[in-house]
């Protein structure tokens, strides 16, 4: 496979593993295009044209040495991946050899300049679990401005000029990845139907990613509530959608019946606007909870022969049987 065949399964495997629908992010892309379409020449030279056909703007390529040198295009062979990929596992990946693609959980470069714009999809997934979209939508963009403005004196692409010089592929994969580990949690919990929070706890401690995070200290754990706690309507709405969403939220979220939020991390401020409305928070582990999504991933990559070293926080788990 190539950088590009890589990126397109992403995408795809993002796409079909959303909780919106395949139908209602397709929807969203026409959207975006009729938009893109009334816009003025100017307008038009600084879109970023690849929002059309790519539903998450943190999943990108950002350094493809071969896309530029006339040659075709390189098969990837070998990749060192983890969940935070910087100048130090670029080093790492050129002392190592023969490392082809150096794939980054969390964005970088473009891809971190465009976090605040797939944290629409909260807004989406809150409508889903019964808050008023128009509650939703006012209270994502509100948050999403706060991390427009937060990232916006990050050195993006320090990581990227590094990867250019070093002539190492980069790229990032972080929505779809998100939209895997919230698909696979879903289904999971609509299956075994967890009453009570330290049935939740439970079940997600029979996860291997979980499991492992357990023995470093960053396994699943209660911030809000009690284990005794009837568990009510589960939202996973905390999952996936870029960020962490508005501390507004949580009032909003009680209303519309839900009873427990699982989260892959919650800041204190937040925990007491979910305590305050009487949410029970599962936090399930950020770096564990990145890893389901990503495994799921990159087991298609093994599956192709492509050989898969994790670092970096990636708790590598295959789910699929080597012939």
């Amino acid at each position: 496979m190539t950088i590009e065949q890589i990126y397109n399964l992403a995408i795809k495997m993002g796409t079909e593993s959303d909780l919106r629908g395949e139908g209602q992010v397709k929807k969203m892309l026409t959207h975006l295009k009729k938009q893109y379409e009334k816009m003025s020449v100017k307008q038009k030279k600084e879109f970023d044209k690849e929002r059309l056909t790519n539903p998450y703007s943190d999943t990108r390529i950002l350094v493809d040495p071969s896309a530029s040198s006339g040659r075709a295009k390189k098969q990837i062979k070998k990749i060192l991946t983890g969940i935070d990929m910087e100048v130090s596992e670029l080093l790492l990946a050129k002392h190592l050899g023969n490392v082809d693609l150096v794939l980054a959980h969390h964005p970088r470069g473009i891809g971190l300049t465009g976090l605040d714009d797939v944290m629409k999809l909260q807004s989406d997934v809150l409508a889903l679990y019964g808050v008023p979209i128009n509650i939703a939508e006012s209270l994502v963009h509100l948050r999403r401005g706060e991390v427009s403005r937060s990232i916006s004196s990050a050195n993006h692409n320090r990581v990227v000029d590094a990867a250019k010089l070093l002539k190492i592929g980069y790229m990032c994969m972080h929505t779809p990845a998100d939209n895997c580990v919230a698909d696979f949690l879903n289904k999971l919990i609509k299956k075994k139907k967890p009453e009570y929070v330290e049935e939740l706890l439970d079940l997600l401690k029979t996860i291997p990613e979980y499991q492992q995070g357990m023995k470093i200290g960053a396994g699943p754990r209660l911030f809000a509530g009690k284990e005794t706690n009837h568990c009510g309507k589960i939202a996973l709405t905390e999952i996936t959608g870029g960020t962490e969403g508005s501390s507004k939220i949580y009032e909003k979220m009680a209303q519309a019946g839900i009873g427990t939020v699982v989260a892959m991390h919650m800041s204190e401020k937040n925990r007491k606007e979910a305590e305050k409305a009487h949410i029970n928070v599962v936090i399930a582990g950020h770096s564990a909870s990145d890893s389901i999504g990503m495994n799921l991933i990159l087991d298609e990559l093994a599956k192709k022969k492509i050989e898969i070293i994790p670092c970096s926080g990636l708790i590598r788990v295959e789910r699929y049987k080597k012939k």
